[in-house]
């Protein structure tokens, strides 16, 4: 069969080259196309050309082994990967295709790393194990479902429905996170630039004009600058250190609990975090429960996914009290992690035999809330933020002129003595 070099442009716009062999340019173009491609150029390909990519995907690069598969590659991997399934085109072939074409080298190499398990007899499920850093125990989990059920190609579209779900979600968080932090760091430079660079300036000023004695908030202002610009080091190894010393202590089982405790509890942010969990709980079980991963396997898996250990600890309590003949609302009620309404919409879902629509219908609406908890978190943040550093620079402002007006204040009563005496 020919092989043919093509152009296209993905979903996401990004634009790519492979090759593929085809009966004719005109197969390839339709097949890319159902793909979600726009093809612009099929040419047939030169032998040499066609061992490049082969090599390069097979071996990869030093940095290759550093480098992260997003979650938008797996999507898209998992919507092309069902569409082929579900044309009859067969397992090795599909992953043949998939490994030209994928976006990301390291994908590409990894693709064609379970096409030669997939060829040597090996499952698909149990060849994506080799890479649990890109294929997680639910993406397993939900291949292995697929694989056991003969239904492949749904479990393909489930995971990539629930990859794009979570990405949207992630980018939710990241979005509310973006602009404190980017305010955050504008202010702290504009601090650092004042307290630095323009404080020394009016202390050279000041005692050329002969003061000694300065006001409390000017004394205690200069004294900050003179630490900053002497021994400015310490207080960069002190924040280095209380970094090290927070990562040290999250990895421990107490400190990642004390840790997840307090993510939950956190004044602004809390709220939102606990939102995010319950939204990605919901959605994860009703995945795995919806392409036929029985119930305590998938509850396991999803305990793995909410990353937040006291969540995590609820949902493994409670799958201790299922195997053991108990429903899942009663001990979830008792964590007190979840809302009443998620606990009385999941035992209807029980009683009914729709759990798994019950929990799709919870993540949609706390991938509602979650928005509005964005929209209002950022509202409130704003003001505050702007607040907090006016504040700041207004002291250092405050700060640096009430010598002047001591000054000014001690002409004024020199001339007016003057004036007197004469």
């Amino acid at each position: 069969m020919p092989t043919f070099a093509y152009v296209a442009v993905a979903p996401d716009g990004k634009k790519l080259t492979g090759q593929s062999e085809a009966e004719t340019p005109n197969v390839l173009r339709q097949r890319l196309a159902e793909q979600g491609y726009n093809v612009q150029t099929v040419k047939p390909a030169k032998k040499a050309a066609a061992a490049k990519p082969k090599s390069s995907s097979a071996n990869g690069g030093f940095l290759d082994r550093f480098a992260r598969v997003s979650l938008t590659d797996l999507s898209l991997f998992c919507r092309q990967f069902s569409t082929m399934i579900d044309a009859g085109v067969s397992l090795v072939r599909c992953l043949d295709v998939l490994s030209d074409q994928a976006g990301s080298p390291k994908l590409r190499r990894v693709i064609a790393d379970l096409r030669t398990e997939v060829e040597a007899g090996n499952t698909l499920s149990k060849a994506m194990s080799k890479y649990p850093k890109i294929f997680s125990n639910l993406f397993i989990g939900l291949i292995r479902a697929g694989e056991v059920g003969g239904v492949l190609e749904e479990s393909l579209q489930r995971l990539s429905s629930f990859m794009e779900k979570d990405v949207q979600l992630r980018s939710k968080v990241k979005s509310a996170l973006t602009y404190p932090i980017l305010v955050s760091i504008v202010a702290l430079g504009i601090v650092l630039f004042l307290t630095i660079y323009i404080v020394p300036q009016f202390k050279k000023m000041f005692v050329d004009l002969g003061l000694k004695n300065f006001p409390a908030m000017t004394q205690a202002l200069m004294d900050f600058s003179g630490f900053l610009i002497n021994k400015g080091y310490i207080a960069l190894l002190i924040v280095v250190v209380f970094v090290v010393a927070i990562k040290m202590f999250g990895r421990t089982k107490f400190g990642r609990r004390a840790l997840d405790r307090f993510k939950l509890k956190a004044p602004v942010f809390g709220k939102l975090m606990h939102k995010v969990a319950l939204a990605r709980f919901s959605r994860t079980l009703s995945t795995l429960l919806s392409s036929g991963v029985p119930i305590l396997s998938a509850m396991e898996t999803c305990a793995g996914t909410v990353a937040n250990e006291i969540i995590s600890d609820a949902i493994l309590d409670a799958r201790a009290r299922v195997r053991e003949g108990d429903t899942i609302s009663e001990p979830l009620k008792k964590s007190k992690m979840f809302p009443p309404m998620v606990v009385q919409m999941i035992a209807i879902g029980q009683e009914s035999g729709s759990l798994d629509a019950m929990l799709s219908k919870i993540a949609d609406f706390y991938d509602q809330e979650v928005d509005a908890a964005i929209t209002s978190l950022t509202a409130a943040i704003e003001p505050i933020l702007i607040v907090f550093l006016g504040v700041t620079v207004g002291f250092i402002v405050i700060s640096m002129f009430l010598p002047l007006v001591e000054l000014i204040n001690g002409l004024s009563s020199n001339n007016d003595d003057g004036g007197g005496g004469e």
